[in-house]
Parts: structure tokens; C-alpha cells; sequence
């Protein structure tokens, strides 16, 4: 029986409002850097698909905020590439970093909060659990998502990054959940599904985009899968 439900934050619940380069170039320009949106995208994407987990284990609070910097200032670095070398990189890097803690910089999904309405109505706990850093919480408050969550995990305080089955743990406990009554809902076939099902966990593909047979393609289909045997 599913008791309690967790969902992924970013591509699950929410999307960057314009693409990762062409913000990237905006932001480098009023800095004075040069960037290709295009170029700088697909770079982005190689430097946070190949960049260590989002965690620091045994790190405590008051150094989180400095090691999560400085794990977002590496993936920067990498995507700017050559341009890094500008002597305003640094003031760019921050005027980035604090521009994706505001909620006019993401989009929230339509059928989001009628999704969580929804589970909450049933009796079911409900998580999200993310790779993220010390922003989600500001973040899902501004997006007007917080007062719908009975917990929010996210890979920098948990000290573990998904696919890691310590998260989903945590998780889990938080929710006051056996990970066998939980269900995680996620856009990453990694991260998100392999990842609960280590736990023993059920697992749901969020797939937007190919809609993959058997995903869901939005979240607006969770409460009839939800329904079917196996779920209830």
C-alpha cells in the first residue's frame, strides 16, 4: 500500500523558464562576457551530466553553503569554458547562483498543483526528494508548493544524491514511511527509478518529452496509476 509519495524538483515539478544558455548568455552580458547560447547549453549539459554528486557527506550545516558554491562555481567554470577567464566571472557566477534560488527564473508545470491537491485529499504524505542544494526550500516556497509538502530532501543536507538509496531513506523516515509504502515519481530512469527501487520502493517514469510507454507523460495521470492494482 502507498502511503506516502515523493516527486523529483526540477523537470518534475518545475523547468527552467528560458534554456540553461540563453540565460547563461544574458547574464554573462550584462558582465561583459561573451557566451554562444547555443554552445554554452550544450556545455552546461556536459558539465552537469559528468560533475560529482550533489552531497558532502559528514559536512556539517555551516559549511554546506561554501562546498555547494563552490560545486556550482566548477559546473560554470566548465560550461563557460574559455570565457571563465574573465575577470567578472566571479560577480557573474554570483548574480547566476542567486538568480536560480528566485522563482521568476523556473516554470511550474500546470498540472502540479492540482497533482499535489489531489494526494493531499487522499491521505497521502507527500515529499519531494531532489539533487539540489540549500535554495530548494526558498525555491518551492516562492513557486507557492511548500504548504502541499510534508518534507522536502535535498542531496546537500541529506548528504547523499539519488540514485543513492540513502536519500530515499531519509525520505522515507521523514514521511514516516516504510520505503516499501513509498512511491517516488521522477524524470531520470537513473536517478529517480533505479534509485527507489533500491530501497524496495515503487518507482514512476516522468517522461515529457518521448513519453516512453509506461511513463507518465505529466503528472496529471499519477492518481489514476496510482489506483491501479499494485498501487493501492
Amino acid at each position: 500500500m502507498i502511503r506516502a509519495v515523493t516527486l523529483d524538483a526540477a523537470g518534475t515539478l518545475f523547468a527552467p523558464r528560458q534554456p540553461i544558455g540563453e540565460t547563461y548568455a544574458r547574464i554573462a552580458g550584462e558582465h561583459g562576457i561573451v557566451l554562444e547560447p547555443r554552445v554554452v547549453d550544450e556545455a552546461f549539459r556536459r558539465a552537469f551530466g559528468t560533475a560529482p554528486p550533489l552531497a558532502f557527506p559528514g559536512a556539517g550545516p555551516d559549511a554546506l553553503p561554501a562546498l555547494e558554491r563552490a560545486w556550482w562555481r566548477a559546473v560554470v567554470r566548465d560550461a563557460f569554458g574559455s570565457p571563465a577567464g574573465h575577470p567578472r566571472f566571479e560577480a557573474c557566477f554570483e548574480t547566476l547562483f542567486a538568480y536560480y534560488a528566485q522563482a521568476d527564473a523556473w516554470a511550474l508545470f500546470p498540472e502540479v498543483v492540482p497533482t499535489l491537491r489531489a494526494l493531499r485529499d487522499r491521505g497521502v504524505r507527500v515529499g519531494v526528494v531532489s539533487n539540489f542544494d540549500g535554495r530548494l526550500p526558498g525555491l518551492l516556497e516562492a513557486l507557492g508548493l511548500a504548504s502541499a509538502l510534508d518534507a522536502t530532501v535535498w542531496s546537500s543536507a541529506a548528504g547523499a544524491a539519488k540514485p543513492a538509496r540513502e536519500i530515499f531513506e531519509t525520505a522515507a523516515r521523514r514521511l514516516g514511511a516504510h520505503p516499501s509504502e513509498l512511491c517516488h515519481v521522477g524524470d531520470d530512469l537513473e536517478a529517480d527509478v533505479r534509485g527507489a527501487r533500491t530501497v524496495g520502493a515503487t518507482a514512476i517514469h516522468l517522461d515529457r518529452r518521448t513519453r516512453r510507454a509506461g511513463s507518465l507523460a505529466t503528472l496529471s495521470g499519477l492518481i489514476a496509476r496510482l489506483d491501479e492494482p499494485g498501487y493501492a
